[in-house]
């Protein structure tokens, strides 16, 4: 009798799984959770709130604490010895996160929020209090504390707990830069390696098998949070319950429900991009998992998958990178089998058994050097930042070439071209002042020709790496045929040479005097790489636009030694002051009639030692632009050179962001980056 119930409920249920009314219902509910969310994400604290009862939840790079206080918050605090589960009180400040303040930069803020964090906690004192009693904290934490006594400890977090924050941000780079820093995400591939290592524990084949190993492996997601490994869950669920139940499910509606069911799970994941990668990339396999039996040849096999995993991640590529690396299909074919059949196998024995730290380290060692190896091969394409739009042209184009029309490769290749010479196809002009927080860094497009004056500099590594040079590939720029440099304080001239180290640039232009010592290591630089320098040059030709340098008398300091540039673009007349006083620019009023500038950038940051009364009133300025740091130590912008400013509009790097000024038919048109 109880049999012939389970028969006949199980019919029941083949017939509403089979039934299209799954679909509805699934997308029914996917809506509704995604609308829920949306309803719900916002927060509990008023910012006026000072005390705290929190738990860390993660700590990265050391310093960056994850917190649970009610409510997630995230925090930095320097020498900590603290640990993930432990309980606080603390004593702090909140403060809202900032939008990115360059372009086309990674959004923290808007990060953050989609995943209900709205605050950054800056914490005064703290006292420990306790430890939670939460399992997966208590694991984390005995795994994290294991992880962090041994040598390869960031790579072991990467691959383990899904944490790349510890490894070496030039590592980072290069791995970006070959197309392999998915490897560096807990993905279906390692998941098959855990898969793996269950079976041999638990050999039965069955039903219970399939969910015993679903619950292990989402539990493993809870733990880390990937999630790749939740769409892996979700599809290895599906496939068992398909063949169980007979279902009979194409392909296609396998894919589609596993993204209902991730999205209902985790209505977020839709603004995660490691949800397209995954998606994406596992689609095509599977769709393709026909002509990939065909293939009876395990290199050729790993070689196709490697191309097609490449040709469909390159609109993601160009959106997330402004870069594409064409070998990198090949890169892939060598070094995701190794990762995956030696380096995380050895990551997982090296937890289990620390004493094979040591080996581990020497395979990390063959990883990084080929890694190196492959990044000194340049075949790297930048491409102007693409729209969602495009994006999603791009890949109706993909597909349908691949599964319906070869013919159509030509027509992807054409649109790929067009893309890829976008700049010099579409001839734009537009200025735009960097925020480089308290320093000076200034693009000028003119054209074909693209000039940077100054580089910042003054507070970390970052800036050029995480915002300058992404903020160039993103607007498709692949060399500076100028790097101009006003003068040689640090926060102008600070990061010059990293970026010389990894950026091409052409030529460079130093302003008149003696060079001081960091301009005479720049030169160093620049004598190595062969990069032809000048200096206190009276103009330059761009285009058909000329540079006029208006300061070249000689001081006996850097900033009236400032070059004080002065220009015409589209129309539209911009001088660029660096930090030259106003002694200087009393020396340029009795040389030159200046009358209606229409964008100055402000002299010195806004210090009262520039933009004198008689100056700003004899060039009438239209828009100023004050490049200056948040809360900066020095006070700037000035009262006093706010004051005489009032009549032209003022644009500031700390309240602003960035600020584009761009020429269009004639036309300016003003942007800014709004943290």
């Amino acid at each position: 009798m109880f049999l012939e119930l389970e028969t006949h409920y199980l019919k029941k249920l083949k017939i509403v799984l089979k039934s299209k009314l799954i679909i509805y219902v699934l997308i029914f509910f996917a809506i509704f959770r995604f609308t829920d969310y949306k309803v719900h994400n916002y927060t509990i604290f008023n910012i006026d709130k000072t005390s705290f009862s929190c738990v860390v939840t993660n700590i990265k790079n050391n310093n960056s604490l994850e917190l649970d206080c009610g409510e997630k918050l995230v925090s930095y605090l320097e020498n900590n010895s603290l640990k993930i589960g432990d309980k606080l009180k603390i004593k702090g400040m909140l403060f809202e996160l900032e939008n990115n303040r360059n372009f086309n930069l990674f959004n923290y803020k808007e990060y953050q929020n989609r995943n209900n964090v709205f605050f950054n906690l800056k914490i005064y004192n703290y006292e420990k209090v306790g430890e939670s009693k939460n399992l997966f904290l208590k694991i984390k934490r005995d795994v994290d504390s294991k992880i962090n006594k041994l040598k390869s400890y960031s790579y072991l977090k990467a691959f383990i707990l899904g944490d790349k924050s510890e490894i070496n941000d030039d590592n980072i780079s290069i791995y970006k830069k070959i197309g392999i820093i998915h490897l560096f995400s807990i993905s279906g591939t390692h998941l098959s390696f855990l898969v793996g290592l269950l079976s041999l524990v638990y050999k039965r084949n069955n039903i219970k098998k399939t969910f015993l190993f679903a619950i292990i492996l989402f539990l493993y997601y809870q733990f880390i949070g990937s999630i790749s490994i939740l769409r892996c869950v979700v599809q290895l669920l599906l496939k068992e319950i398909n063949a169980i139940l007979g279902l009979n499910f194409d392909k296609k509606r396998h894919l589609l429900i596993s993204i209902l069911i991730v999205i209902i799970i985790v209505p977020n994941s839709i603004y995660n991009i490691g949800f397209y990668y995954s998606f994406i990339i596992s689609s095509i396999l599977t769709l393709s998992s026909k002509k990939l039996n065909e293939i009876k040849n395990m290199f050729v096999k790993i070689i196709y998958i490697s191309f097609l995993s490449f040709i469909f991640s390159i609109p993601l590529n160009i959106y997330s990178y402004s870069e594409l690396n064409v070998l990198s299909f090949l890169f892939n074919s060598i070094l995701v089998p190794y990762v995956s059949f030696i380096v995380f196998p050895f990551s997982i024995i090296t937890l289990a058994f620390p004493l094979f730290d040591e080996f581990f380290i020497i395979f990390i060692k063959i990883l990084e050097c080929l890694s190196l190896w492959f990044g000194s091969i340049n075949s790297s394409l930048i491409f102007i930042k693409p729209s969602i739009a495009v994006v999603v042209i791009y890949y109706l184009i993909i597909y349908s070439f691949i599964f319906y029309n070869k013919k159509l490769l030509v027509f992807f290749l054409i649109i790929l071209c067009i893309h890829y010479n976008y700049n010099d196809i579409f001839l734009s002009n537009y200025v735009l002042i960097l925020d480089v927080g308290q320093g000076d860094s200034i693009l000028i497009h003119n054209r074909r020709t693209n000039i940077l004056i100054d580089t910042g500099g003054i507070s970390n590594r970052d800036i050029l790496y995480n915002n300058s040079i992404p903020l160039f590939k993103s607007f498709g720029i692949r060399n500076l045929d100028y790097l101009i440099i006003t003068h040689g304080d640090y926060d102008h001239v600070g990061e010059a040479i990293n970026l010389v180290n990894n950026f091409k640039v052409e030529k460079v232009i130093f302003n008149c005097g003696e060079f001081n010592d960091l301009e005479k290591e720049l030169i160093k630089v620049l004598d190595k790489k062969k990069i032809k320098y000048y200096s206190c040059i009276k103009e330059l030709n761009i285009n058909e636009n000329k540079l006029y340098f208006l300061q070249t008398k000689v001081y006996d300091n850097e900033n009236d030694n400032s070059n004080v540039i002065y220009t015409e673009l589209g129309g539209y007349r911009f001088m660029f002051m660096g930090d030259a006083s106003s002694i200087t620019e009393k020396e340029i009023l009795k040389q030159y009639t200046l009358h209606d500038v229409d964008i100055l950038k402000v002299g010195h940051h806004g210090s009262r030692t520039s933009s004198s009364k008689e100056f700003i009133d004899e060039i009438n300025p239209r828009y100023s632009v004050i490049s200056v740091g948040k809360n900066n130590r020095y006070g700037h912008p000035n009262k006093e050179a706010l004051d005489n400013l009032r009549e032209s509009k003022i644009y500031r790097t700390d309240e602003d962001g960035s600020i584009m000024f761009k020429i269009k038919n004639n036309e300016l048109k003003i942007r800014t980056c709004s943290p």
